[in-house]
Formats: structure tokens, sequence, C-alpha cells
């Protein structure tokens, strides 16, 4: 059996090393997009789980809501709490495990989890969380990534040069409406799906692979675990990647990264 805690432990040191408030600012706009999609009212109780530095919770703020976000990294609730301050927001931030949120049952009137939740190694228990701390009849909004999509791909890749713990389900299948079936089966009264795209614009490849090694936590350990010739065909593979997905039609980069925009009721 594969010890849950112990990869936990290991997927928080990995993102919480590097920088991702410097990676986060390319998805704020799907948090925008979910914001919306989950036609949020102001003076309602939001709850962003896995909040990063903040983006979906600040969106909801920006729309009159009382909101929160939680994530399980200190230094990101860190600038999460400082980017609130700079907009003058009253959200919140609270360190906090989306397979342990920290808030009694139905405390919320929408749940909001931006590319978030699906990382949990224990994915029943992160869903059956989300569940739980809504309201009867309020909403639960997610970004996903999909498993053939750019980010899908990506960590796909990661997982060829370093493999996952044995009996660990990839993040990307909350990407697919098969595996949100499974996950909130008989916790939701209605669930509608949007296709969407998230652009990543950067100069070229090596550009992007020059930021994301910089300051993205599962970029930075693949590297680090590598040997040298391992490494080289790593980020050979890679770079290969980001130009099959690039869709600038230029010198420039533009990739384009599908995910699932979830909108449930629970019941």
């Amino acid at each position: 059996m594969t010890d849950l805690n112990a990869v936990k432990a290991q997927q928080q040191k990995t993102w919480a090393s590097g920088d991702f408030a410097m990676i986060a600012w390319n998805t704020v706009f799907p948090g925008e997009l979910l914001c919306e999609a989950v036609e949020l009212r102001a003076g309602q109780k939001v709850l962003d789980v896995a909040t990063g530095s903040g983006n979906a919770a600040l969106s909801a703020a920006r729309r009159g809501c009382e909101a929160t976000g939680i994530d399980y990294v200190p230094a990101l609730i860190d600038r999460a709490r400082e980017r609130a301050a700079v907009e003058r927001l009253p959200a919140r931030f609270e360190t906090g495990d989306c397979e342990e949120i920290p808030f009694p049952d139905e405390s919320f009137d929408a749940v909001l989890s931006v590319y978030g939740s699906m990382f949990a190694p224990n994915q029943e228990k992160a869903a059956q969380e989300l569940l739980r701390v809504c309201r009867r009849g309020g909403r639960i909004g997610m970004a996903n990534w999909t498993p053939d999509g750019f980010w899908g791909q990506t960590f796909r890749l990661v997982g060829k040069y370093l493999p996952p713990p044995e009996g660990l389900r990839p993040p990307p299948e909350w990407g697919t409406e098969k595996r949100l079936g499974e996950l909130f089966r008989g916790g939701t009264s209605s669930i509608r799906i949007a296709k969407r795209s998230a652009l990543f614009r950067y100069r070229d490849s090596g550009h992007w692979i020059e930021v994301f090694r910089t300051y993205f936590g599962p970029i930075i350990r693949t590297l680090e675990v590598l040997d040298e010739k391992r490494r080289g065909e790593f980020l050979e593979e890679l770079d290969s990647m980001l130009n099959r997905f690039n869709r600038s039609g230029d010198d420039t980069l533009m990739v384009s990264a599908d995910y699932l925009e979830v909108v449930m009721t629970k019941k």
C-alpha cells in the first residue's frame, strides 16, 4: 500500500520549492471565468481550496463575496495575503489541507478549486471534502487539467522520468467526465462541464523552460533528481512538447493548455 501521507509530505515540499506565485499569474483568467460560471452573488461565503497565491479567492472578493482561501504551503498563503492587502480586498487566507478542510460542514455557499484539489493523493477524500463544506444547493466550481492537454502531457512526461508511487492515480483524471462522475456520484444534483483552454505566453520554448525550472516545483524537483544525461533528455522532450502545443503562429510561444471548467450543484 502506498503511504499517502508520505506522498503528501513530498508534494508539499515540491510545491513549496521555487516560487509558484511567479507561475500562478498565468491562471488568473481561468479563476475569473470560474467565478462567472458559478454565478457568484455579493455577500456569499466562498472558499478557494488549494488557493496557491490566492487567484480565485481574490476574484471572488472582487465580486463582493466573503472570500477565504486555503493552501498547505504557508509561503503561498503569505503571498496571497500580500496581494489582498495591495488590492485592498477583504479576502482571508489560512493554511489548510484540501483533504482535511478546516471548516465545519456546509460553511460555504460556493467552493472553488482551480488546478488545486486535483493534485490530492487521496482523490476520493478531496472530493468529499469539497462536498462537505458546501451548503445544500450551493455550487462547487473547478478547473481541472485534461489528460490529453498540455499539462496532462507534461505531468505524464515528468512521470516518465520520475515515476509516481505505485497505485497513485494521475491528477489529470479529474479532467475527465468519467472520473468526475466517480468522485462526486450521489453528492450533486447537477453538473455542467465546459472544455476551455488556458494560454501561457512566453518569448519562446527556451524562455518557458528558464522560468519554470526556476520557479515551478515539479520541474525543479525532476531536474534535481535526474543525472546529467537524463536531465538533458527530459529537457529535450519538454522543449519538443512545448513547440508541439504552440499556437502562436510566429516565433514566440503561446501554449494552449486544455482544462475542464466544472460547475456542480450540491444535493
